[in-house]
């Protein structure tokens, strides 16, 4: 994994990658545009029982059954106690439906796929886990989510 040499060839179609940027415990992260099916804000969450942590819920979004998915929790951070309500970011995974509750949705941006770096060593494991990679902007990490890696929190779930 490791190399010596840092050159990295720009690729032939210069190829760019369009991000949804959303703010998670003071940290920026990314999901490539292509997986955000939409931006909501979750109303009338209703707790499964047994559920793990990370499951917020599930609720009803346009007659689709949505799960919740509290990346907070997820990503290790503690609970947001600014009052404000959580965003939602809408992905699907296997025909499946859920929602990713975040702290803010940001812009779009649209960055050059050569610019994306390994995740850095130190980056916090339970973030690696779930990251594709990083891009540095102007003096602020964003970390690229990964989304199949995020769901897959409890394949016993899924498989349901």
């Amino acid at each position: 994994m490791t190399s010596t040499t840092t050159t990295k060839a720009p690729s032939a179609d210069g190829a760019i990658t369009e991000y949804v940027t959303t703010m998670i415990g003071g940290q920026l992260f990314g999901m490539p545009i292509s997986r955000v099916q939409d931006v909501f804000m979750p109303e009338r969450l209703t707790r499964v029982p047994l559920s793990s942590s990370d499951v917020a819920g599930v609720l009803n979004l346009r007659g689709r059954i949505v799960t919740a998915i509290d990346m907070r929790s997820r990503l290790g951070l503690p609970k947001n106690d600014d009052g404000k309500p959580p965003m939602a970011v809408g992905v699907d995974l296997r025909g499946e439906s859920y929602g990713l509750l975040i702290d803010s949705i940001g812009e779009v941006l649209k960055l050059a796929d050569e610019s994306r770096e390994v995740n850095p060593v130190n980056l916090d494991p339970r973030m690696a886990k779930m990251a594709d990679g990083v891009h540095r902007l102007d003096g602020q990490l964003m970390v690229v989510l990964d989304v199949d890696r995020i769901l897959e929190i409890s394949p016993d779930k899924l498989a349901a």
